[in-house]
């Protein structure tokens, strides 16, 4: 199997716009952190499949960050990434059985439910930019499919899946992202739909064929390839961050903290870990504030 990887391409003298992505090795590292049940694993895993390839699209030091926000028993994903290939992501309810759907597959629809997906892109210096669009059926792609057409005003398709075995690790995760650029044409629409026929089914070519490459080249043999990046789950979390957290709650709150419990854990949402503020950490923090000037 090849390494998790983001590819980005163009078709038909760039008026098509192709992205593709293997994603196991991530989706796998997520379901480990969170301890997620499969049809948890399948929707966190397609929603950072398909934002790992969104986040090629930005620059340098920006960032993407998908919410789906359902009303089903998963509650809300929430998926980070940035163009490096770092991705990191959470989901309120990580243990979440439901029987299997009407095609015998799992029920990510239903974990999902109806409600929102919001993508907000940070472009830096506290510039953000900010699109929504309803779900359509809670399974993720389609979702995305509708939000690029309606919110983006781009003619797009989107598959994503993530395959899990029987001990609950996902065997193959991944997926494509196909966009019709400014200047297509009627033969392009009929070119990318042609296409989509040959690949069904995303977890059972990648099961067969586990790399982006082979996925990108089966969906368009004439791609040429312009990007490749690894993906890998990197979280930005560090003890100075959670202090500034702590700090933030001003010193009211902090002495009370300090009465009361002696000492504060902060667990970060994104990778499960724990930062211990011990009794002497949350006093400096009150003293830093005490010696921070009034405004």
């Amino acid at each position: 199997m090849d390494k998790d990887t983001v590819i980005r391409a163009t078709a038909r003298d760039g008026r098509v716009l192709i992205f593709s992505c293997l994603t196991t090795d991530l989706v796998g590292e997520l379901q480990r952190r969170h301890d997620t049940w499969p049809v948890v694993t399948a929707a966190l895993g397609r929603t950072a499949s398909i934002t790992a390839m969104m986040a090629t699209m930005l620059k340098n030091e920006e960032r993407i960050t998908v919410k789906i926000d359902g009303d089903g028993p998963i509650g809300q994903i929430w998926v980070e990434a940035t163009p490096a290939g770092s991705v990191r992501g959470y989901v309120d309810n990580p243990h979440v059985d439901l029987p299997l759907n009407a095609a015998s597959k799992l029920d990510v629809g239903g974990g999902v439910g109806q409600g929102q997906l919001y993508v907000i892109r940070d472009m830096g210096l506290k510039d953000f930019y900010t699109g929504s669009s309803e779900l359509q059926t809670g399974e993720i792609a389609d979702d995305f499919t509708y939000y690029f057409v309606t919110s983006e005003q781009v003619p797009s398709a989107v598959g994503a899946g993530v395959l899990v075995g029987t001990d609950d690790q996902p065997i193959v995760a991944g997926g494509f992202l196909i966009q019709l650029m400014p200047g297509h044409d009627e033969s392009d629409i009929a070119y990318v739909e042609e296409r989509l026929r040959e690949v069904p089914s995303v977890t059972h070519f990648l099961q067969e064929y586990p790399s982006a490459q082979a996925l990108l080249l089966k969906l368009c043999p004439d791609a040429q390839i312009h990007h490749i990046s690894d993906v890998q789950f990197r979280c930005t979390c560090s003890y100075e961050r959670l202090s500034r957290v702590l700090i933030s709650l001003g010193r009211e709150e902090l002495a009370t903290l300090r009465e009361e419990a002696g000492e504060a854990e902060l667990t970060c949402h994104f990778c499960g870990n724990k930062y211990h503020f011990s009794a002497s950490d949350l006093d400096a923090m009150i003293e830093q504030i005490d010696e921070e000037p009034q405004a």
